[in-house]
């Protein structure tokens, strides 16, 4: 969005201060690298402290008597002051809900002056990155005086047969005619008119699936006499989910398993001012490795993100925010949060991506009265709003006796003690959602039979033991649901790596996910597609102590496997490996020499562990099934660095102004094959309708700015984004590093 600016200051800034700025903007990611500075590594050392102020002129072209005019913001954060032609409109705490303010009474025909205050000067911050200022869309409504509220428009589904109702709470007085379409096909499905609510019928309906995230478009038309006054479109997808103890969840009858990562909302070097397109980048990434559920920790994300969930198939577990009075969420907690769970519940449940609603993460005094008594509260509030999905909260495995900690320690240390803890809050929640405590749902289950359990926060490689609760085991806890039948799923800590929560400098960020900050994958995403993807796959990994620690926390952590064959240091010695692989059988060899393996399903979590001596060359791995090969993978040693490739040689890409997309890079030898040590500086320019506006390694351990056209390879890569102007035309982008051939890309926009 273009015509804004922004300037940094305590009072308003003169205007000369002002620069011209694009929206979605978080100033933050550009601030500069601070050791020093409070709170530095949950921020991961950036220093977001301070106040900005934007400014833009909103023209209407007309004022109508007949209608209402809203501000709409997507998200702010946080603790924005607004004013509309030097008047006060109004103020919103909390930087992840969305809000609306009327402007009716303030704005003018013509040139209307908008300023606003965003205030990230309180103490303390989440524990995560959390950026600065208008991260979100902001949109100018125009409707009329009698109009539809989308936040009170409820619609929901039922299956009976071969056919299904679409039943819609239209929130108006008024006659409404419903008609519903199929996104793909554009036949008209159903249609209905009614007042206050009515019901569509379907036959044969496209069911709403993770696998199979079939849409229809329900517009309903508000009627005023004989027109048309209002107008709102819905995306419903048609689905019945049901949980209980005996089929666990059921997506349309069919048993569904959760395969699940925990996601933040920062986007690498865009921090948290993602564009939808980004986004959908990094869910197509996931939905190639198996993932079939997000969890959105620990806040509510954006609309487009779920509109996204709807469209690409994923089942969301969303939650308001992370503890309520503790961390940042305190300061807020007894002014907003009803304001807040309104902006989740109510703009949210019309998503059939979403299945499961949270009330919060981890609550520090987690155990005592007070605690349970803001449980019960926000569970019996959050289904007073929607009473079709599970309502829970996301426990440590931590829990507090309630007394005087001045007087008695109020930790409880003995395992089987927080056990009580659990049930009561088993007694007040749907399901039973467990964060690092996969070692005790046998247990678990025992003493609460009638509660289905979620991982809501696992590890990725090490499980814990019922004794010892960060034990270093190797049982994958992605596993467990398969295991366990009352155990529906798990989400791994986490699925991309994020900014901040630093475990020490120079790391900015948390560095343990099977996707990097630019979508680079990592051995770990293969290891998780063998569980969770059906169409077959194999992958070789060899194990490398040599890289240097990426400074993530040891239980969050994996083994370093790396994706290369590429051991200068090595003339004679043993390279561990591993490989990953959903086939029957798996065969190995090094330069043409087979070397016997195991099956998968004979080996400890279905990965296959070995050794190969090192020879420069190739290692292909191939996997079988009922006797077929049907999939192979090959490693090869590569030469010198000869060139620079990018991804693909061309592509194309929408004319939409604004748009967005990374494009990754790799160093590669005279034969195209991955330099993976390579660590040479490339710049990027491009040519025709677009900008450079950052890069991005996936490497946290530097100080070098993302707002930059050069960037050093990271394991042998890189990405650069783009933003495009919305010309239509033919772009070229190139990449340059001394001594080598240079790369470039042809991107067509139309």
């Amino acid at each position: 969005m273009t015509g804004w600016q922004f300037a940094l200051g305590d009072a308003l800034p003169e205007q000369e201060a002002f620069s011209e700025i694009y929206l979605p903007h978080d100033w933050a990611i550009s601030a500069p690298i601070s050791q020093e500075m409070e709170e530095a590594d949950t921020q991961g050392f950036r220093d977001r402290w301070g106040i900005g102020w934007y400014k833009k002129t909103v023209i209407l072209e007309e004022k109508d008597p007949d209608c209402c005019y809203y501000l709409e913001f997507g998200g702010v954060m946080e603790n924005c002051t607004l004013w509309l032609n030097a008047q006060l409109l109004g103020e919103h705490r909390y930087g992840y809900s969305t809000f609306r303010l009327d402007v009716t009474d303030h704005i003018q025909a013509g040139e209307n002056a908008l300023l606003l205050r965003v205030d990230n000067t309180a103490h303390p911050a989440d524990r995560w990155y959390s950026g600065c200022g208008i991260y979100r869309p902001v949109t100018l409504l125009t409707v009329n005086r009698k109009h539809f509220d989308p936040w009170e428009v409820v619609v929901t589904t039922q299956i009976t047969g071969e056919n299904a109702s679409v039943k819609v709470i239209t929130g108006v007085d008024g006659l409404v005619q419903a008609t519903l379409t199929n996104r793909k096909t554009g036949a008209v499905a159903a249609e209905s008119t009614g007042e206050n609510s009515l019901e569509l019928f379907v036959k044969e309906p496209r069911l709403w699936s993770a696998d199979a995230p079939n849409l229809y478009d329900l517009t309903l038309n508000l009627y005023e006499g004989e027109s048309v006054c209002d107008c709102v479109t819905v995306a419903v997808g048609i689905r019945e989910v049901t949980f209980t103890v005996d089929g666990g969840m059921q997506v349309n009858g069919k048993r569904e398993i959760l395969k699940g990562l925990n996601l933040h909302q920062d986007v690498g070097c865009r921090g948290i001012a993602a564009k939808k397109e980004m986004w959908r980048a990094r869910l197509l990434e996931l939905k190639e490795m198996g993932c079939n559920a997000v969890r959105t920790a620990h806040h509510m994300f954006s609309t487009e993100f779920l509109d996204l969930c709807d469209e690409l198939g994923f089942y969301v577990y969303e939650e308001p925010f992370d503890k309520w009075c503790y961390w940042s969420y305190q300061r807020n907690f007894d002014v907003c949060w009803q304001e807040d769970v309104d902006s989740m519940v109510k703009r949210d449940r019309n998503h059939p991506s979403i299945v499961i609603w949270g009330t919060g993460n981890e609550e520090t005094n987690q155990g005592q009265i007070s605690f349970y008594e803001r449980l019960k509260m926000l569970c019996d509030y959050v289904r007073s709003l929607d009473n079709t999905r599970p309502i829970t909260y996301a426990m440590k495995p931590h829990f507090w006796y309630d007394c005087d900690p001045e007087q008695e320690d109020p930790y409880v240390y003995e395992y089987a003690e927080r056990f009580k803890f659990v049930k009561r809050i088993g007694d007040l929640v749907d399901i039973l959602c467990c964060n690092y405590m996969d070692q005790w749902y046998p247990a678990l289950h025992e003493m609460m039979p009638d509660k289905l359990i979620i991982g809501t926060e696992v590890y990725q490689y090490f499980a814990g033991e019922p004794d010892n609760m960060q034990n270093f085991s190797v049982k994958i806890p992605s596993l467990v649901p398969q295991q366990l039948d009352y155990c529906i799923g798990s989400f791994i800590w986490t699925g991309i790596d994020y900014l901040g929560e630093s475990a020490l400098y120079p790391f900015k960020g948390r560095c343990n996910a099977p996707l990097r900050t630019n979508n680079d994958r990592r051995p770990l995403f293969y290891i998780l597609q063998s569980y969770w993807q059906d169409a077959p796959m194999v992958h070789f990994s060899a194990l490398d102590y040599s890289l240097p620690d990426e400074g993530t926390k040891w239980h969050w952590s994996i083994p370093p496997y790396a994706d290369h064959w590429e051991f200068p240091q090595y003339y004679r010695q043993t390279i561990p490996y591993m490989i990953a692989s959903n086939c029957d059988e798996v065969r190995i060899s090094l330069n043409g020499e087979e070397y016997l393996l195991p099956k998968p399903m004979d080996c400890e979590n279905r990965l296959i562990t070995g050794y190969l001596p090192y020879q420069p060359g190739t290692v292909t791995v191939t996997g079988y099934r009922n006797g077929k090969a049907v999939c192979t993978h090959k490693t090869v040693t590569p030469g010198a660095p000869q060139k620079l490739a990018f991804a693909a040689e061309q592509c194309i890409l929408p004319n939409e102004e604004g748009y967005e997309q990374l494009f990754a890079l790799r160093m590669c030898d005279a034969d195209g094959n991955p330099v993976f040590r390579s660590s040479a500086a490339v710049t990027f320019r491009v040519q025709g309708g677009a900008e450079v506006i950052a890069v991005d390694s996936g490497d946290l351990s530097t100080d070098d700015p993302y707002q930059t056209d050069t960037v050093k390879l990271y394991q042998g890569q890189a990405c650069v984004l783009l933003r495009f102007t919305g010309k239509p035309g033919e772009v070229r982008l190139f990449a340059e590093a001394p001594g080598v051939e240079s790369a470039q890309m042809k991107i067509q926009v139309q």
